[in-house]
C-alpha cells in the first residue's frame, strides 16, 4: 500500500513538472536566453518590438525583430535606430550564446552593466544616452573583436581591462567626456586595426599605441602630450589634431616658446602664442618684490596708454588717406566720363567695384568697431536676399582643392596634411556656394527632397540654365567629424573617379560649416524602387534589360576594384544606390564615400540582407562587395527584396531563401519574376544563377574577381537571343 501511494506521489509530481516546463520543452529557443531577453524588454522599458514578451515567448520560433538565432540559441540582437529607451539592465551576461548586440543610434540610457556575455563579439551601444565608468569587467570578454561606445555621455578613465583583448579589432571610444590617460594594458591589443578616441579628455602620451598594427587611428580633439611617436606616423589614417603635442611636463625658460617636432601638425595657438614659463625664483628675505612690483605696474600700463595712442594716430592717418584717395578717384571717374554719365551719388558697393586691389570699405570698419549704415541694413535679410540672389563668387572666395594626384588615392587611406600646405583647384570640380545651392533647391524645401540615407540627404537642384543636378547634403553630426581640408580631400579623390558606370561628381560646397556633395541627376530613380515600387519601369525591365544592368554595375565594381589603384572598396553596395540615367542604364553612387560611413553601418549593411558573413568578425573586404552584388543579381532575377519583413520567417533575407533552390532548374523557373517567367530560357536563367551562386558563397576566398564576373556577363549577352 505504502509502496503505491509512493508511486502515486512521484506520477503526480512528474506530471506537475511536465505542465510547468512543457512550454519550454516544446520551444524552440534555449530557456536562459528567454529569461535573459525578458529580463532586457523589461529594462528597455517595454518598447513597441513585434514578437517580443514580458514574460516567455519562444523567440527563435516566433521570428522576434531583430533576433537572431542559430538552432535553439539567440546569437544575435539587432535594433540600431529602433528609438528604444529605458535601459540595459543588469541581466546582459545571462545570454548563453550571443555573439552579436548592436542597439547604437538609440537613446538609452543607465550604465553599462558589468555583466556582460562572455560569448560576445560585437558590442555595439554607440549613439545612445550611457553615462558612467566603462566596465572593469571588459578584460572577461576575450572573445570580443568590435566594441563600440562613441556619442555617448561616458565618464573617467578608460580601464586598464585590456589584458585578455587580443582578438579586439575595432574599438571606437570616442565623443564622450573620457579622461586620463590610455592604460599600459593597450600594448596588448596586437590584432587591433581601427581605434577612434577623438573629441574626449584623454591626457598623457601615446607611447603605449606605437606597435600597435595599426590602419585607421583617430585621437583629435584631446589633451594628449609630448612628441608623436614616430611609429605611429606611418599609419595610413592618422589623425591628430587639436592636441597639446610637443609640450612637456618640465617647464622652458622664461619668454621661450617650445620649437615644433619634426613629427605631427604644429601645436594650437592660444591667444598670441603658445609659451611656457618657469615659476620665477624664490625672493631672499627684506625683498623689495612689493614696491618694484607697483613700479613695474606702472611702466605697463604708461606703455599699454602709448601703444594705444599710435594705433588711434595711426587709424586716423589711414581713414583720411583713404577719404582722400576716393575723392580723387571720383573726379577722374566725373572728367573721364562726363557729368551725364556719371550717377548723382556713389553708393559704398560701387566704391569697392571700382577701388581695383583694395580691401572692403565696410569689413575694414566693421573690424574697428565702426557701425556701417549698409551692413546694418542688410543683417536681417541676409538669407532672404544674398543667399538667394547674390552671384556666388561674389559671396564667398571658394576652398580650393588639393592637386589631383595621377593615380586614385583610396578614400580610407587619405594621407594627412600639413595644416599650412598651399592647394590649387581642382578643375574637375566646381565650388558651389551655400547661396547658389539655396536658391537652386527652393532653400532645401522638402518638396526638392528625392532621397534620405545614412549619411544625407539628397535634394533636387534645377540650376538657371535648366540642367538639374543631386545635392547630397552631409547631416550635422557627420559634418562635424570633418575638418574642411579633410574634406576637401576626399572630394578629390571622389573626383578622380571617371566611368560611365558611376554616377559622377559635378562639384562640392564647404562653407558654414555645411559639407555638401554635387552629382549628376538620375531622373529615373533607383534599382530598389524600379524593382519594388515603380510598376512603370519594372515592366521595362525585361530579362535582357536585368543582364544588361547587372553588367553595367559589375563594370563599376571592376573599376574600382581592379582599376583604381589601390583598389576602393564600395561598403555600402545596395539596390538604393543604384540608379537609372535617362537611357535606363545603371549607375553606382556613393563610391568613394566609405570614409563616411560610420561603425554601424555594418549592421545595418547585415540587417537590411546585404552583409557578407565575414562581417561579423568585423573583416570588409573588395570579396564583401562581391557577396553584395550577387544579392542585387539575387533582386534582378526573383523580383524580392534582400530582406522583406513581410514575408515568413523562413523567407525574409533573400539569400538563405534562395541558396538551397539555385542549383534546381525547376526551382529556378519558380523563383524567377513573375514578370519574366515566359520571357526566358532556362538555360538564360541557369547561367545567371550560377554567377549568383559564385558571388554569394560564405567563404570570401572563393567568391570570384569581378572582372571574371564581368566576361561571363559579356558571354551570357552574346549567346542570347
Amino acid at each position: 500500500m505504502e509502496h503505491s501511494r509512493w508511486k502515486s506521489c512521484m506520477l503526480a509530481t512528474v506530471g506537475l513538472i511536465s505542465i510547468f516546463t512543457a512550454h519550454f520543452c516544446f520551444g524552440d529557443t534555449d530557456p536562459r536566453d528567454i529569461l535573459a531577453i525578458n529580463s532586457l524588454y523589461a529594462a528597455l522599458g517595454y518598447p513597441p518590438l513585434p514578437g517580443w514578451l514580458v514574460s516567455g515567448g519562444d523567440p527563435c520560433a516566433e521570428g522576434w525583430q531583430g533576433v537572431q538565432c542559430v538552432n535553439s540559441n539567440i546569437t544575435g540582437i539587432i535594433l540600431n535606430g529602433a528609438n528604444l529607451g529605458g535601459e540595459l539592465g543588469e541581466n546582459l551576461g545571462a545570454f548563453f550564446s550571443i555573439i552579436q548586440i548592436d542597439l547604437s543610434n538609440n537613446h538609452i540610457g543607465g550604465t553599462i552593466p558589468s555583466s556582460l556575455p562572455l560569448t560576445i563579439k560585437s558590442l555595439m551601444l554607440s549613439g545612445n544616452q550611457l553615462t558612467g565608468n566603462i566596465p572593469d569587467s571588459l578584460s572577461m570578454l576575450g572573445q570580443m573583436t568590435d566594441l563600440s561606445l562613441n556619442n555617448n555621455h561616458l565618464t573617467g578613465g578608460i580601464p586598464d581591462s585590456f589584458q585578455q583583448l587580443i582578438p579586439l579589432t575595432n574599438l571606437d571610444l570616442s565623443a564622450n567626456n573620457l579622461s586620463g590617460p590610455l592604460p599600459p594594458s593597450m600594448a596588448n591589443l596586437s590584432s587591433m586595426t581601427t581605434l577612434h578616441l577623438q573629441d574626449n579628455h584623454l591626457t598623457g602620451l601615446l607611447d603605449v599605441l606605437q606597435d600597435l598594427t595599426l590602419i585607421s587611428l583617430d585621437v583629435e580633439n584631446n589633451l594628449f602630450s609630448g612628441p608623436i611617436p614616430p611609429k605611429l606616423m606611418s599609419i595610413p589614417n592618422f589623425r591628430s589634431i587639436g592636441n597639446p603635442f610637443n609640450t612637456t611636463i618640465i617647464p622652458s625658460p622664461p619668454g621661450i616658446s617650445p620649437s615644433p617636432s619634426s613629427f605631427g601638425p604644429n601645436p594650437p595657438e592660444v591667444g598670441p602664442g603658445l609659451q611656457v614659463f618657469e615659476e620665477p625664483p624664490p625672493k631672499p628675505p627684506h625683498s623689495t618684490g612689493k614696491s618694484n612690483s607697483l613700479l613695474s605696474n606702472k611702466f605697463v600700463w604708461v606703455g599699454i596708454g602709448v601703444l594705444i595712442l599710435i594705433v588711434l594716430s595711426l587709424g586716423l592717418c589711414f581713414c583720411v588717406s583713404r577719404c582722400c584717395k576716393e575723392k580723387s578717384m571720383v573726379k577722374v571717374l566725373k572728367s573721364e566720363k562726363g557729368k551725364n554719365s556719371m550717377p548723382k551719388e556713389l553708393k559704398p558697393s560701387e566704391h569697392r567695384e571700382n577701388d581695383i586691389g583694395n580691401k572692403d570699405l565696410s569689413s575694414m570698419s566693421t573690424m574697428k568697431g565702426e557701425k556701417v549704415e549698409t551692413n546694418s541694413k542688410r543683417k536681417d535679410n541676409d538669407h532672404v536676399i544674398d543667399m538667394t540672389k547674390v552671384n556666388a563668387r561674389s559671396l564667398t572666395t571658394p576652398p580650393v582643392l588639393p592637386q589631383p594626384s595621377r593615380v586614385i588615392v583610396k578614400p580610407t587611406a587619405v594621407p594627412k596634411s600639413k595644416s599650412n600646405r598651399t592647394l590649387k583647384t581642382l578643375n574637375s570640380a566646381k565650388f558651389f556656394s551655400i547661396a547658389s545651392l539655396q536658391e537652386y533647391t527652393n532653400s532645401f524645401s522638402q518638396e526638392n527632397i528625392v532621397g534620405n540615407g545614412m549619411l544625407a540627404t539628397v535634394y533636387r537642384a534645377e540650376l538657371p540654365s535648366g540642367k538639374v543636378l543631386a545635392i547630397k547634403k552631409l547631416d550635422d553630426a557627420t559634418s562635424r567629424k570633418w575638418s574642411d581640408e579633410r574634406f576637401m580631400e576626399l572630394v578629390t579623390n571622389v573626383s578622380n573617379l571617371r566611368n560611365e558606370n558611376i554616377v559622377g561628381i559635378e562639384g562640392y560646397c564647404v562653407e558654414h560649416g555645411q559639407r555638401l556633395f554635387v552629382y549628376e541627376y538620375c531622373e529615373n530613380g533607383t534599382l530598389h524602387e524600379a524593382l519594388h515600387l515603380n510598376d512603370e519601369i519594372h515592366e521595362k525591365l525585361s530579362w535582357n534589360s536585368r543582364i544588361n544592368v547587372a553588367l553595367q554595375v559589375a563594370k563599376a565594381l571592376e573599376y574600382l576594384h581592379e582599376v583604381c589603384q589601390p583598389p576602393i572598396v564600395h561598403y555600402n553596395l545596395k539596390s538604393i544606390n543604384v540608379l537609372f540615367d535617362n537611357n535606363l542604364n545603371a549607375r553606382v553612387s556613393d563610391c568613394g564615400l566609405g570614409p563616411f560611413l560610420p561603425s554601424s553601418h555594418v549592421s545595418e549593411l547585415q540587417s537590411s540582407g546585404y552583409g557578407a558573413p565575414e562581417l561579423e568578425l568585423g573583416s570588409y573586404t573588395y570579396q564583401s562587395d562581391v557577396y553584395s552584388f550577387g544579392v542585387i543579381m539575387l533582386e534582378l532575377f526573383t523580383g524580392r527584396k534582400a530582406f522583406d519583413s513581410s514575408r515568413p520567417r523562413g523567407e525574409q533575407y533573400l539569400v538563405r531563401w534562395a541558396i538551397s533552390r539555385i542549383h534546381d532548374i525547376e526551382a529556378l523557373s519558380r523563383m524567377v519574376d513573375p514578370t519574366l517567367r515566359a520571357a526566358c530560357s532556362s538555360k538564360s536563367l541557369s547561367r545567371f544563377a550560377d554567377i549568383i551562386s559564385l558571388c554569394v558563397q560564405p567563404e570570401p576566398e572563393f567568391r570570384p574577381p569581378m572582372s571574371e564576373i564581368v566576361q561571363n556577363l559579356l558571354h551570357m549577352i552574346q549567346r542570347s537571343p
